[in-house]
């Protein structure tokens, strides 16, 4: 799984078990391998690129990540495995103009690692009229029933939760993705612990204009993009002419409005990605919502894209469905994504 803070190339090694009607997991391995400054600038440049240049891109990084997985796999001595489930990087997401596009799911991959491959999972979706996003709420219900609502905090802030038998999710604001650009302005990968916000101070003009623009008033199913955050975002972020610390601040607080929005009272929310380490960040949360925050142990935080993608795989494996039309918006339930055997 890579997403879209461009942390790195999350890896896991993943044991998928059904029994009782139930799905379980076990993670037995897993890890960050992170962007060098080549890639984290290829990977935010290529919204730009050409369709020749793109499809360059496309075949190299189809490379990078058949690379790296063998290298785990090697590292860890991995046997026996019956796939390997790949998200690859999204560089085009524009459902609403019937595309989207994540590089690193070429047939390549399958030749090279020599291993049946399931990836591209969004493809279809967006075919049958859906958002092709967020797909993560499959696993959501299947693997974390428990939890009123899943809120994931990465690139973009995404939930899931139940609602009259249906499974709702969508994404609610931009996050990392726009934490980590005014964090690296001041020198660092990312505002750790959020200590870089908690030093500047809300700008009350640029928080309301981020809390009334109108996709924020959309019902769902809606889904964000890179390409939304370049055109309604950044362009408010500059024009503010604040510090970036104030911008750190403002956006911050922006994000629990954000969130605090979305939940019922009393509610259990399960928080995982980046951003449950943003300490400053959930306890804005907490002091504008009444809720019971969760945040479970570090693989579960760090990998549960990674792991959800993995079963998405297991799912296509065995044509079960693996994507909703309650959460993307699209015409069926269906089983997504392409498999090529090794």
């Amino acid at each position: 799984m890579s997403g879209t803070s461009l942390d790195g190339i999350d890896l896991a090694e993943l044991v998928f078990n059904y029994s009782e009607k139930k799905w379980n997991f076990e993670i037995i391995a897993a890890e960050t391998v992170p962007y060098s400054s080549f890639w984290k600038d290829e990977l935010r440049d290529a919204i730009n690129y050409s369709e020749e240049k793109l499809e360059r891109l496309d075949f190299k990084y189809t490379e990078k990540l058949s690379e790296e997985i063998l290298k785990f796999i090697k590292k860890h001595n991995i046997q026996k495995i019956d796939a390997v489930c790949s998200h690859g990087h999204t560089i085009l997401h524009q459902p609403d103009k019937g595309f989207t596009y994540q590089i690193g799911n070429l047939p390549r991959i399958s030749k090279l690692l020599h291993k049946t491959v399931v990836c591209d999972f969004r493809v279809q979706d967006v075919e049958l009229g859906g958002q092709g996003a967020p797909l993560v709420p499959i696993g959501d219900r299947l693997l974390f029933p428990e939890y009123d609502y899943c809120l994931n905090l990465g690139g973009f802030a995404n939930c899931s939760f139940e609602k009259n038998g249906e499974r709702i999710a969508f994404d609610i604001c931009p996050a990392n993705i726009v934490l980590n650009k005014y964090a690296e302005k001041l020198g660092q990968d990312f505002d750790e612990d959020g200590r870089l916000a908690a030093s500047g101070k809300v700008d009350e003009t640029l928080l309301q204009k981020l809390n009334t623009l109108p996709f924020y008033a959309e019902k769902p199913p809606k889904s964000l993009g890179l390409e939304w955050v370049k055109e309604h975002i950044f362009p408010l972020l500059e024009a503010a002419e604040i510090s970036s610390e104030d911008i750190l601040r403002t956006f911050t607080e922006h994000i629990a409005v954000q969130l605090a929005n979305q939940f019922s009272k009393n509610a259990s929310v399960l928080i995982t990605g980046g951003g449950a380490y943003n300490s400053f960040l959930v306890e804005r949360l907490k002091s504008l919502a009444s809720v019971a925050v969760i945040i479970p142990f570090a693989e579960i935080v760090e990998y549960k894209e990674a792991i959800i993608f993995g079963l998405l795989g297991v799912l296509k494996l065995r044509d079960e469905v693996n994507c909703l039309a309650s959460v993307t918006g699209a015409s069926k339930d269906h089983s997504s994504g392409k498999i090529y055997r090794g």
